[in-house]
């Protein structure tokens, strides 16, 4: 195969799409195999691939490239529970691969904005949108730096792992919330999670890599945030 980050150089402009089919297969994660993603097959020969001859532009780690426990398991409620999107405005934020927002416009919402600031995650989630039939409309933008208008739901996966992270994260649902947006949180029970302002609400048993977690079954839930 062809060096997956030649692949991706164009006179020294990265093409995010060749890239991203060079260094990944389409995969069905094992939660969720109604969805196909362009993912990696072993984790670690990629991480290293773009620190190593990408680091130099500044590459953020591929967390695209990955179907996390959390966006599985809210994944797999999405499409078990399809009436909690289905003909509403949603956005999945940090979105990485798709999988949720995916999940979302399969289960019938009215239209899904992918958010994330990593570029590659963006070109994967078009990438992935595209080869499971749905339209997902992607976007860099750090949407936590505004008030969110003109959504009905926000999906979050996975998203409370560093703890300033996680406590705007939360602030900023929290304060959706109040003006009557709906957000679910999946999550495998990352540290930062504010469990005593959540209800649970489902839990899976999502199968992972150890290359990225701490074991081969990441017991995953799915959260509602308390009204207070």
């Amino acid at each position: 195969m062809e060096n997956g980050a030649r692949a991706g150089r164009r006179q020294g402009v990265i093409d995010h799409a060749a890239f991203i089919r060079a260094n990944t297969s389409l995969l069905a994660p094992p939660l969720v195999p109604e969805i196909m993603l362009h993912l990696a097959h072993e984790s670690v020969p990629l991480w290293q691939k773009t620190e190593e001859e990408l680091g130099e532009i500044g590459l953020p780690p591929p967390f695209w490239a990955f179907a996390w426990a959390g966006g599985q398991a809210l994944a797999r409620y999405v499409l078990d529970h399809p009436e909690f999107v289905r003909g509403k405005r949603v956005l999945d934020l940090a979105s990485g691969s798709g999988l949720v927002g995916i999940a979302a416009m399969k289960a019938g919402a009215r239209s899904v904005v992918a958010a994330d600031i990593d570029a590659f995650a963006v070109k994967a989630i078009e990438l992935n949108a595209a080869h499971n039939s749905v339209v997902v409309q992607a976007t860099g933008g750090d949407l936590l730096k505004q008030p969110l208008l003109g959504f009905d739901v926000i999906l979050v996966g996975d998203l409370f792992y560093e703890q300033s992270l996680a406590g705007r994260v939360f602030a900023w649902l929290n304060e959706a919330q109040q003006r009557g947006v709906g957000a679910l949180i999946g999550d495998p029970g990352r540290s930062y999670l504010p469990r005593e302002k959540l209800e649970k609400i489902a839990e899976y048993n999502v199968p992972v890599t150890r290359d990225l977690e701490d074991a081969e079954i990441k017991r995953s839930a799915v959260w509602s945030i308390r009204n207070c």
